[in-house]
């Protein structure tokens, strides 16, 4: 009986460690059409958000004082790790009509 106990406590703590790990992994986002898809997005401290460029022209990303990526040609990434909590509003600094919402919980 002590033995089945253990299994399932071992099972257990494989399976919150593996929720664990889940939820700080990588969101993405597209920058397709002069728009931030999604231009809202919802994620858990510790994620990795990637933006890439789909568009035939460059863009770039920046959240005022948090983050800011170089100008992004076709195809290119940005990414960056959300360690606090917050809402986190960015645009395209070449296209200011641009725009979108990041919110760490």
């Amino acid at each position: 009986m002590k033995w089945i106990a253990f299994v399932v406590c071992a099972w257990l703590a494989i399976g919150v460690s593996a929720l664990v790990v889940g939820a700080a992994s990588d969101a993405a986002v597209t920058v397709q059409l002069f728009k931030f898809r999604p231009d809202r997005l919802e994620i858990a401290k510790g994620t990795r958000v990637v933006w890439t460029n789909h568009d035939d022209i460059p863009h770039t990303t920046v959240s005022a004082g948090k983050f800011r990526s170089k100008t992004m040609d076709t195809d290119d990434k940005f990414s960056f790790t959300f360690t606090s909590a917050g809402d986190y509003k960015y645009f395209c600094s070449l296209h200011p009509h641009m725009t979108g919402m990041i919110k760490v919980e």
